[in-house]
């Protein structure tokens, strides 16, 4: 089970990178992620606010069987984040691999 806090700025990402496929909407969001990380509605629509807040993805409403049905979409600011987070792997890489060389181990250095 990943930590809450790092699966939490790990969503964001997650979510922004379905919506790079194409528009969907909260349930459908839910339903794709659960093959790689869960997430709860009471965890998805918070960040989907926070997303559209901060200008990464836009909403507009569909009718569907009588309802109106919320669909979000990627903003040219969510693409950025994306590709910030891809930019940022390499680190990720490197302390993912000290955690592990270190785990366990008092002799453990850090190499540059």
């Amino acid at each position: 089970m990943i930590d809450p806090q790092l699966k939490r700025g790990l969503l964001d990402v997650c979510v922004l990178s379905l919506l790079r496929r194409g528009d969907s909407y909260g349930y459908q969001i839910i339903k794709d992620l659960s093959g790689c990380i869960e997430i709860s509605e009471s965890t998805l629509y918070p960040i989907l606010r926070r997303l559209e807040s901060g200008g990464c993805l836009t909403v507009y409403s569909v009718e569907h069987s009588g309802r109106l049905r919320k669909f979000y979409r990627i903003t040219p600011e969510g693409v950025r984040m994306i590709d910030q987070f891809l930019d940022s792997w390499p680190e990720i890489q490197r302390v993912y691999q000290l955690i592990k060389e270190c785990a366990g181990d008092d002799t453990c250095a850090i190499s540059e």
